[in-house]
């Protein structure tokens, strides 16, 4: 259910916000990669999950830009 509640979210928001969090998700992505190499957090699953957040972004945006291009 959080996965669908999740993509409803991300398809309703415009593509300045969907930059936006693609941007947030790539920082924060660096950061908890970064604290793993160190050794500080044990967050494995936090960074799984905002890959696929990220990558789901990412299609939704590239699906738009595919629809803008047909038209």
């Amino acid at each position: 259910m959080r996965r669908h509640e999740e993509l409803e979210s991300l398809q309703n928001m415009s593509d300045e916000q969907l930059k936006a969090e693609a941007a947030r998700l790539k920082e924060s992505l660096f950061r908890l990669n970064f604290k793993l190499a160190l050794g500080e957090v044990d967050a494995v699953k936090t960074v799984r999950r905002e890959k696929k957040t990220l990558a789901r972004v990412q299609t939704l945006m590239r699906a738009r830009e595919q629809e803008q291009a047909a038209k």
